[in-house]
């Protein structure tokens, strides 16, 4: 494994692997900015970057070491550093529009991926079992907040302009006055982001982090969803004989934006409160737009019977005076609910709102049936029918919202209770933190049967419990079409569960609101099939859940906890026998995946994440979380949202139609001890060693992410702890900014050593005809490919205490051998060869993040050695940050 393990020569990196036109485009995204610098920064500053730039090609090139490069950047004055660090980041922010545009471009290749599925299916199952899978697909898409988006708002809308006149570019008939005025566009908005601060002064509140979930709906999604699910329509009558039904809705949205309170104090109940009427009233703007465009548009006088026996007199334009009384009611809503986020209810008519999907859908679907019957299907088929198929997916608030709470705020809720009421038959045995889980069961079952309330109206509560229960209060208090799940953080027992149903209850919730534990460190995955075995035999709970549950799988603490390979092998356990268990019982599963960004946190292709499910456990049905710059990768523009909804579908039909045997015997037993083996290195390291906080604090960036406001949320649940309390995502983001990427390897090494010295054959094996293991193997081939030792190396040189770098030494030694491992297995010279167009992007992009890598060391050496920076230096530390989070194209 070589020090970078991105060694292409630089003359050969322009040459191959790149398609002519992302090539070309990245070229003119390159000189258009080289001409901005030049115009702003002047000449001395743009012969600085061009010679850094020069050095770093040189260094992948292997003409000279990284010495050159360094003494180069040691010569940057002061007043040059903040310029020189933002010339690197805005080229790698630009080369990643130019590569999202092109992947976008090439939409027709994942349609032609659907359609031959389809195909090959339909010869196998026949065509109406195909279309009993195709039209109940159900895809729910949960939209979180994490703070892993490090780039403004503002910055997004002109990278959009960007990308939209790459493909006016692309365009083979543009005349010479056209391309100009396209050439023209790009060099003004390049200028305009030029001489916009691209760092965040002020963290985004939880509202601010809706309002943009909102806008990702509004701008892309709210278009690419009816878009989609037509192409989709369209498939279906080729290969099925019939199209999607009038109501498909394969797709749902929600989000944690303004519910997820998971030790993020700004998420309070008022904020949640604000967030769904915010919700309610973006969504009847948008549906009341379409409305009337479709009241306009629906000029015809004939009608059905059915339609005009609803009308109180003879019309001309019965199918406009039919959509009257929905468009009243949403211009209603919107009145309503701007003055409610006013502080101004009383001027409104809270009587007559938009709370159910029926109010509006009812009219739109007779007339839809009235446009059939009096055949004029073409027009039915028309707008009409996407702002039917809209309303199924978006509801009432375009994004239904889950709440997320820590199990433990519930507990101390109940803590504090039933000390304040000394229950009788529990005031022997302390307060319900002391009782064992036998008797919390019994005293909540007892609770949640009995119709005498169990708050009183008064009791001195912790601010912190009050909280939770005003929360619950403002939930009870929402339309059941606002909300979708309560997700209790770090659930462990059945009692978990059953608590949050009795604090709802006790709060005058009116429906069964669906509570799902989220299993996420190693031990809870372990305990998972148990927990929810006792909930699915208990009577009050059968009649609760109605046969239908949630249960929710995390990824990011899991592997956190335990290695990557630990975590990933107990949530495919732990998954399998929840999908047996369920069966067992006839409930109706869902595993919601708890996904990252980051290989470290769950992340990678959706497809390989879903072809490696555990057996059974699709089944047409999946939820996933998409986090923070995630959501713009894969949904931030039309045509990139449309390729990915192709692609969700694609992955859940093959999963569910063709999904792979379950593991054999021996695979099941090499991989058990490879765990094993995987968990013990990887903990000897992050818990054993005493040296592993030292070293972890001096050599990453961790102290100073709280600099970038990403978001709402704090970088620790607790204000006080070490390494333990760190959230999963600055933790993934301080390695991945030191090139080591720690999270997504470390106790591989030993693992696979193992596996060879022990079972090499059952090991081949289960490489080949593995689906689960080979994606395994392929997301740790890339998180290789993007580390770099050379680089971490020089961190630690100039950041970490002589004492403890053996242990930096070590790691670089683990995970080069682990290179040279894969490379042996795979039967490859360089990692990533069977992935050349991302082995060359890195290639292309590394003169660029070396840099930026080489001054964050410069700067956090700098600040550590007085305490402060001066504030030009600080604002390039952090550009430091978000470059190279662009040029890995990985936050958290």
């Amino acid at each position: 494994m070589s020090h970078s393990v991105s060694s292409q020569p630089a003359e050969l990196v322009s040459a191959i692997n790149l398609p002519d036109s992302l090539r070309d485009h990245v070229r003119l995204l390159g000189e258009l900015l080289g001409d901005t610098l030049l115009k702003h920064e002047g000449a001395k500053i743009f012969k600085k970057v061009e010679d850094i730039r020069t050095q770093g090609k040189n260094v992948i090139a292997g003409a000279q070491d990284d010495q050159p490069l360094l003494s180069l950047l040691s010569s940057v004055e002061d007043a040059e550093v903040l310029p020189i660090a933002r010339s690197f980041n805005q080229f790698l922010n630009l080369a990643n529009i130019a590569e999202q545009e092109y992947s976008a471009s090439i939409e027709a290749d994942i349609s032609d991926h659907l359609d031959a599925l389809l195909s090959r299916q339909v010869d196998k199952l026949g065509k109406d079992k195909l279309a009993e899978v195709v039209n109940t697909l159900k895809i729910e898409l949960v939209l979180t907040a994490h703070p892993t988006e490090v780039t403004r708002r503002t910055l997004i809308h002109k990278y959009d302009k960007i990308a939209d006149s790459l493909s006016s570019l692309r365009r083979a008939d543009l005349l010479p006055h056209e391309i100009s005025k396209e050439q023209n566009s790009l060099s003004r908005l390049i200028e305009e982001i030029w001489t916009t601060d691209e760092i965040r002064n002020e963290r985004p509140t939880a509202v601010d982090e809706a309002r943009w979930g909102f806008a990702v709906i509004e701008s892309s999604l709210w278009q690419a969803v009816p878009d989609f699910i037509r192409h989709l329509d369209g498939l279906s009558r080729k290969r099925l004989g019939a199209g999607l039904p009038l109501n498909a809705a394969p797709f749902s949205f929600y989000s944690w934006m303004g519910g997820d309170r998971d030790g993020n104090p700004n998420v309070t109940h008022d904020v949640t409160q604000k967030v769904i009427l915010l919700g309610r009233w973006m969504a009847a703007t948008l549906y009341l737009k379409d409305l009337k465009l479709l009241a306009g548009e629906l000029s015809m006088s004939t009608a059905s019977h059915e339609l005009l026996a609803q009308l109180p007199s003879a019309s001309t334009t019965p199918y406009r005076d039919t959509l009257m009384p929905a468009i009243h009611l949403l211009e209603n809503t919107v009145e309503w609910a701007d003055n409610q986020l006013r502080g101004q209810d009383a001027y409104t008519n809270s009587a007559h709102v938009f709370t159910e999907r029926k109010q509006v859908l009812e009219a739109a679907q007779l007339c839809y049936r009235s446009l059939c019957s009096e055949g004029l299907q073409e027009i039915a088929d028309g707008p009409l029918m996407d702002f039917i198929r809209r309303l199924n997916c978006f509801g009432v608030n375009l994004v239904p919202l889950d709440v997320r709470q820590d199990g433990e705020r519930h507990i101390k809720v109940l803590d504090e209770l039933t000390a304040y009421l000394e229950m009788p038959g529990y005031r022997d045995v302390g307060s319900y933190s002391q009782w064992d889980e036998p008797q919390r069961q019994a005293f909540l079952l007892e609770q949640l049967d009995s119709k005498r309330p169990l708050l009183p109206r008064e009791w001195p509560m912790s601010e912190d419990s009050k909280e939770v229960l005003d929360t619950c209060r403002v939930i009870a208090q929402q339309p059941r079409e606002a909300l979708s799940h309560y997700v209790i953080s770090m659930a462990q027992q059945p009692s978990d569960v059953l608590a949050v149903a009795l604090l709802l209850k006790e709060s005058g919730m009116r429906w069964n609101m669906p509570v799902v534990p989220l299993f996420e460190t190693l031990d809870d995955l372990d305990r998972a099939p148990s927990v929810m075995n006792r909930l699915w035999q208990m009577h009050w709970y059968q009649t609760y859940s109605a046969g239908d549950q949630t249960v929710m799988i995390g990824y990011s603490d899991s592997a956190k906890d335990a290695g990557k390979l630990a975590a990933t092998w107990a949530q495919y356990k732990a998954q399998e026998q929840l999908v047996s268990i369920a069966d067992k019982y006839g409930v109706k599963l869902v595993l919601f995946h708890g996904r990252g960004g980051t290989v470290g946190r769950g992340g990678g292709p959706v497809e390989k994440a879903m072809a490696s499910q555990p057996p059974g456990s699709v089944k047409g049905v999946i939820r996933v979380t998409e986090q923070g710059e995630m959501i713009r990768y894969k949904f931030g523009r039309k045509r990139v949202a449309f390729n990915s909804l192709s692609t969700y579908v694609t992955a859940n039909l093959m999963a569910t139609l063709a999904p792979d045997a379950a593991p054999k015997p021996e695979w099941r037993e090499l991989i058990e001890q490879m765990s094993k083996v995987s968990l013990h290195a990887y903990r000897s390291v992050v818990r054993e060693n005493p040296d592993f906080v030292p070293y972890f604090r001096s050599l990453t960036p961790e102290q100073e992410l709280n600099k970038l406001a990403l978001g709402s949320r704090p970088a620790k649940r607790k204000s006080t702890g070490g390494v333990e309390s760190l959230r999963a995502i600055p933790w993934v983001f301080a390695w991945m900014q030191v090139r080591l990427n720690l999270p997504a390897w470390l106790g591989m090494g030993q693992a696979l050593k193992f596996a060879l010295k022990q079972a090499p054959d059952t090991f081949q094996d289960m490489l080949v005809a593995w689906p689960f293991f080979a994606s395994y193997m392929d997301l740790l081939e890339m998180v290789l490919g993007k580390a770099d030792l050379q680089v971490n190396a020089h961190y630690e040189s100039q950041l970490v205490d002589a004492s403890v770098r053996p242990l930096g030494q070590q790691l670089r030694a683990d995970l080069a051998e682990l290179g040279e491992l894969i490379l042996s297995i795979k039967g490859q010279k360089q990692l990533l060869d069977h992935d050349p167009v991302l082995q060359t992007t890195l290639s292309v992009r590394k003169p660029y993040v070396d840099p930026l890598n080489f001054l964050q060391v410069e700067l956090l050496k700098r600040e550590r050695k007085v305490g402060s920076i001066s504030a030009d230096l600080e604002r390039a530390l952090k550009v430091t940050m978000t470059g190279i989070s662009a040029g890995m194209r990985n936050t958290g």
